[in-house]
């Protein structure tokens, strides 16, 4: 709809005067332009205007910037806490395989003596691989992965890279039992490496140790001397390490000194284990045959104060 004439503006009026103040207006901004543009007066102008101006756009551009900064927080913030569950992991996988690199490592080591104590004594052995321990009331035994199937039998010695274990009381097709040295049922004839006296180490009833309790009183017996065995009964061959003289003092009756004794071998510590073969026939006469009951390696004496049996007719150190 048309605009009536004094409705209309009065700078685009249909009048003469209305037509020269645009032409005025217009020549003006032109020669404003001009002079900006060849000399910049204008500069000033804009900077104060500028001046006025940003705190303004500033205000009104505060609550997006503030927007834009909490959602940019919020996600650093996700990602940092993303970032570092993810080191945390990562430094965990790393722990773990570092012990387990330094377990692999120990093991090896473990192969290494045993293999060096195979080679250095040039003994017919069997490596075998302990996957059970039984621990129960007055029972130290452990159980090997190997059985009758790989030719073991009752009897047979077992030692590590550091002494005596034990020796072998059960066999099945595939698995063995070994009654450790501490095992309260076991015995094993020792020999005193610095005097050479012969005497029977039993495990005790606890299962922390050796029990060496008839050695007369007149024996020269120190802390600090190493237990070897003697190859007496023909169980154990002779020389292998099985214990160190902790304690010594008088029995209970005064008619003999015990000892206490730590064990040579690694016995809660070792994974794998040495099982000997075909050894040399023990020097002397045989044992006589007895039907049942334990071998005579594991024969127990009647009391502490028991003198222990002489040794059999041509018997030698």
């Amino acid at each position: 709809m048309a605009l009536n004439r004094e409705e209309s503006s009065p700078l685009f009026a249909g009048t003469v005067a209305g037509t020269l103040r645009l032409l005025a207006y217009l020549a003006l901004a032109m020669v404003l332009m001009v002079l900006d543009h060849r000399n910049g007066w204008t500069w000033r102008v804009r900077y104060a205007a500028a001046v006025v101006v940003e705190p303004l756009y500033r205000l009104a551009g505060a609550p997006s910037a503030g927007l834009h900064a909490l959602t940019v927080a919020f996600a650093e913030r996700k990602t940092l806490t993303e970032e570092n569950q993810r080191l945390r992991e990562d430094l965990l996988l790393a722990n773990a395989k570092l012990n387990r690199m330094a377990a692999v490592a120990e093991q090896n080591q473990r192969l290494k003596e045993l293999l060096d104590t195979q080679h250095s004594l040039e003994l017919n052995v069997q490596l075998a691989r302990v996957i059970g321990v039984d621990l129960g009331p007055g029972e130290d035994r452990i159980m090997l992965g190997v059985g009758a199937n790989s030719g073991i039998h009752v009897g047979q010695p077992v030692i590590d890279a550091r002494g005596v274990m034990g020796q072998v009381v059960h066999v099945l097709p595939s698995t063995s039992v070994v009654m450790l040295v501490t095992d309260p049922a076991h015995a094993v004839p020792v020999t005193i490496e610095r005097t050479g006296l012969r005497t029977i180490a039993y495990g005790t009833r606890d299962g922390s140790g050796l029990m060496l309790p008839d050695i007369p009183l007149a024996a020269d017996v120190r802390v600090g001397d190493r237990l070897l065995t003697s190859g007496l009964g023909g169980r154990f061959p002779p020389g292998f390490p099985v214990g160190t003289i902790r304690r010594v003092r008088p029995a209970p009756t005064g008619m003999f000194l015990e000892a206490t004794a730590q064990p040579a071998a690694d016995l809660d510590r070792s994974e794998d284990v040495l099982l000997l073969h075909d050894q040399a026939e023990p020097v002397g006469p045989p044992a006589p045959a007895v039907p049942a009951g334990p071998p005579a390696d594991l024969a127990m004496p009647a009391t502490s104060g028991t003198a222990p049996a002489p040794a059999a007719p041509g018997a030698t150190r």
